[in-house]
């Protein structure tokens, strides 16, 4: 039973796009894998930028200094 966790910040990505990535990537480990569809779970965790840090600084911090 694969398990797929997409981690994305939140910024308004639509349902239609997260429905889109949910039967992507369950046909992506079909096509490769040979998985099957009906015991595949994707969750998608939306992360508010302030909790999602690179190289030692926040996001939010990042995007308002470039």
């Amino acid at each position: 039973m694969p398990y797929v966790n997409i981690k994305i910040t939140r910024e308004g990505a639509t349902a239609e796009q997260k429905a889109a990535l949910i039967q992507g990537v369950t046909q992506l480990l079909v096509d490769v894998l040979g998985k099957n569809p009906q015991t595949t779970m994707v969750v998608i965790d939306e992360v508010e930028t302030d909790n999602w840090g690179i190289g030692g600084e926040s996001v939010t911090l990042r995007r308002r200094r470039d």
